[in-house]
């Protein structure tokens, strides 16, 4: 039997320097050095003990679609916090929309600038 843990999560992002603001000034990812893989503008970043990519695209590259609102059952990706109010509280202070349960519950969602859902769960 093979043994996995998650290395890293890929977002096609449509404008790099908008999805830097987003990663990096609001969620506070740390940019990690990424090879020149093809050419191709992106960034990477690190949270925990996996890796956020960022690869910028071009509207002609088909990589599906995002739902047109927060939904929690769309892909997603989900990170830990510590603190479900404060989160809660620091993620409408730059007039983000969150979807939230409550802190007994412990899960929130948001959107990235390309309509990415971002789950936020406070960890146990």
């Amino acid at each position: 039997m093979i043994k996995l843990s998650v290395h890293h999560i890929s977002f096609p992002v449509s404008d790099l320097d908008r999805s830097k603001v987003f990663y990096q000034g609001i969620l506070g990812l740390k940019e990690i050095p990424r090879p020149d893989i093809f050419g191709i503008p992106g960034m990477w970043l690190v949270a925990g003990q996996c890796e956020v990519h960022l690869i910028e695209v071009d509207e002609k590259m088909d990589v599906g679609s995002q739902p047109k609102m927060i939904n929690p059952a769309a892909r997603h990706a989900a990170f830990a916090v510590d603190d479900y109010e404060e989160t809660v509280s620091y993620l409408k202070t730059p007039g983000l929309e969150v979807f939230e349960t409550n802190a007994a519950i412990g899960q929130m969602w948001i959107a990235d600038p390309d309509g990415h859902v971002i789950e936020l769960i406070q960890s146990a």
